[in-house]
């Protein structure tokens, strides 16, 4: 069997690996050029990310390029302590939640697959893409084709193969949050913010999240409440002007942000934040969509890379155990546990904004939620979940 990926993040090329490690064929296309795996923001792999990891015999080495985290501490804006959430429930061996930059796991991901015989083309724009049902195959920029039994598109939120497979598809909603992401070297935070845990402030005018790295660094980021950023506003303005101004919104906020701001590099700037709650058609013919492609959570579920992730564990099981009935059966292992996971990271998005007079009220709110324990127990449903009983018969 060959499988054709169109997309190179996490959710492709962890796919791309998957269906090599079953003895597939796999060709993976990417618009875009390598990884640099020193680019982008960071991101938190829950203990279910790592579980599909694990599956795909990924987890020593991404433990290499990660830091442990365990704890979510949570501060309202005039520096009171709202209350802890753990990162959920560890794996057996006792593996927690892991830190690290997207680009580093997805080039490591893309590493080990073409390693594992999968044949990757970075730089390489899909043009047209045909299936009948049977057999697939997509027309590259070179004007050249390539031909498979499995299309799976993985490329991400806005995607080509989803319009594709549906015209009448949903896009992509805003859920009003514009994201930036950097990091502070050298800083005294670093050794006196609680160690393995991310720091969240729910401030006045943005909310702001923190956490201590083994190696003296901080990294950080910033959720922004605000109408889309532009591509013509992106483009005119620097990376100090974004740093003064976020140092603005959070100048009146206890905690670290104003000083971390005031003294880091930004490395991810102005990113629109998105979310994808149901997309009624997941596969067609010998087509199908995983990740961000098929449900995009909003960043606040801390769970994109770890779904996209199992989805690629499952898929390529599907594929194994019955090309027959493979996008059948993984939509059916898959619809309910994301779509909820989809919602529930649209809700914390939400508790984002309140705004200047619902803040009060929401800080009461999630005192009350931490203290009893619902969002621990919330936490826990989603990242206990393991796959290594999972069949799709």
């Amino acid at each position: 069997m060959r499988v054709l990926v169109v997309g190179g993040g996490i959710a492709g090329s962890a796919v791309a690996l998957a269906v090599a490690n079953l003895g597939m064929q796999a060709t993976l296309v990417e618009r875009r050029g390598a990884h640099d795996p020193n680019e982008g923001s960071w991101i938190t792999v829950a203990p279910n990310g790592l579980d599909a990891l694990a599956a795909l015999g990924m987890l020593d080495q991404v433990r290499a390029i990660g830091h442990p985290t365990v704890t979510n501490r949570m501060y309202g804006a005039t520096g009171r302590h709202l209350g802890d959430v753990s990162l959920g429930v560890p794996l057996e061996d006792g593996s927690v939640a892991l830190t690290m930059k997207r680009s580093a796991l997805a080039a490591l991901l893309a590493q080990a697959a073409a390693e594992a015989g999968a044949e990757l083309r970075f730089g390489t724009r899909c043009d047209a893409m045909s299936d009948d049902g049977h057999s697939v195959s997509f027309t590259l920029g070179d004007g050249s084709t390539l031909a498979g039994d499995v299309l799976v598109g993985a490329d991400g939120v806005r995607s080509t193969v989803r319009t594709r497979l549906d015209a009448a598809a949903p896009t992509a909603r805003y859920v009003g949050l514009t994201n930036f992401g950097g990091i502070t070297p050298g800083s005294r935070l670093a050794a006196e913010l609680t160690p393995q845990a991310w720091h969240f402030v729910f401030g006045r005018r943005c909310f702001f999240g923190a956490h201590p790295l083994s190696t003296g660094e901080v990294v950080w980021f910033a959720n922004v409440p605000r109408a889309e950023i532009t591509r013509a506003e992106r483009t005119v303005t620097s990376a100090e002007r974004w740093l003064a101004w976020l140092g603005t919104l959070a100048s009146e906020d206890a905690g670290p942000a104003a000083e971390l701001l005031a003294t880091g590099r930004l490395e991810l700037a102005g990113d629109n934040t998105h979310d994808l709650a149901h997309v009624p058609t997941w596969w067609r013919g010998a087509t199908v969509l995983i990740g961000d492609a098929a449900h995009a959570p909003s960043p606040s579920s801390g769970q994109g890379a770890a779904m996209a992730l199992e989805d690629a564990v499952v898929l390529s099981r599907c594929l194994a155990q019955d090309p027959r009935r493979a996008l059948a059966a993984y939509e059916q292992k898959r619809r309910e546990r994301v779509e909820a996971i989809v919602r529930a990271g649209a809700r914390s998005s939400s508790a984002k904004i309140p705004g200047q007079v619902g803040r009060v009220v929401q800080e009461a709110m999630l005192r009350v939620v931490f203290a009893s324990g619902l969002a621990a127990r919330s936490t826990n449903a989603i990242t206990a979940h393991r796959l290594a009983e999972e069949v799709c018969l």
